[in-house]
């Protein structure tokens, strides 16, 4: 399948302490109708951290079942223990997910070599699209350009990359060592634009969880040709980029879900907290003053 565009990566629900399943089909359904590009269970936004292994396959074959095939799914499967990363690829590949989305190990700080290995361990245990996850401010660890290149190039799986380093110039030098099929996505809304002006091919975005429709038109105008299209809805945009990240993700696109309806229960699974007072005012304000026409709801 085409993994471009407009991609989003998942809040997951939780009602009295579970999974919300109800809530999380609604958000996929919305999503879809909105003419969202692909889906991300699982993810950072999905709070795979604080998931069980039993919750974390179910918000993944939930999403499966939902999107019966409508859309792309990039299964979140990765870890700081290889064999784990193995098992959760080999669980989203049975279940039907197109891709996985694979997080660089936290904690343990490998260096570059350790990287490579233990992303050649997952591409050789099981046969699947899968692009490298790289975000050092929640990892403590960077994926250099260098290394990123040898991954796509030496690994038949590797496909391409979610960047959250906002680093521009890394960027540019993974795309420079890369060849023109190499799927660059944005792994932070606020570069979205300027990383699709220099080779990008989309985003792997928290904010598409309110605003999909908003997200996937910039897409679709910049490959279009439609420059100024896409600088338009940009800065239209922005004001919701700034809300949904007042404090820790997913916490403010959360808050925002259950505002605007498709959430019941928007709160976070500690170690998160919900908003302070004052944030909070500040996130309904910008849906007031700035989603009114970008915003979905139910």
């Amino acid at each position: 399948m085409l993994f471009q565009g407009a991609i989003t990566a998942l809040a997951t629900p939780f009602r009295n302490g579970r999974v919300d399943e109800e809530g999380f089909r609604r958000l996929v359904e919305t999503q879809i109708n909105e003419g969202i590009n692909g889906l991300v269970p699982c993810g950072t936004t999905g709070e795979s951290a604080t998931l069980s292994h039993a919750e974390h396959e179910a918000v993944i074959r939930i999403c499966i079942d939902q999107a019966k095939g409508r859309v792309p799914v990039i299964a979140g499967a990765g870890s700081n223990n290889t064999e784990e990363a193995i098992s959760l690829t080999r669980f989203a590949r049975d279940a039907g997910a197109d891709a996985v989305l694979l997080i660089t190990p936290y904690y343990n700080r490998p260096t570059q070599e350790g990287l490579y290995a233990h992303f050649k361990a997952i591409n050789d245990a099981v046969p699947i699209p899968a692009l490298v996850y790289n975000v050092p401010t929640r990892t403590g660890v960077n994926v250099a350009p260098a290394t990123m290149a040898r991954m796509y190039k030496e690994l038949d799986n590797v496909i391409g990359t979610k960047e959250a380093t906002g680093n521009l110039t890394q960027i540019s030098d993974i795309l420079e060592l890369c060849d023109s099929d190499f799927l660059l996505l944005s792994g932070d809304d606020f570069t979205l634009l300027p990383i699709l002006a220099i080779g990008g091919k989309g985003v792997i975005s928290v904010v598409s969880n309110i605003a999909p429709r908003a997200v996937r038109d910039l897409c679709a105008a910049w490959f279009a040709g439609d420059t100024q299209k896409a600088r338009e809805t940009h800065y239209k945009l922005a004001p919701l980029c700034r809300a949904c990240f007042l404090e820790t993700n997913p916490v403010p696109v959360k808050t925002a879900l259950g505002l605007l309806g498709i959430f019941e229960d928007a709160n976070p699974r500690l170690p998160l907290v919900p908003l302070t007072p004052d944030n909070a005012r500040k996130l309904e304000e910008t849906l007031r003053d700035h989603g009114r026409d970008l915003c979905v709801s139910i």
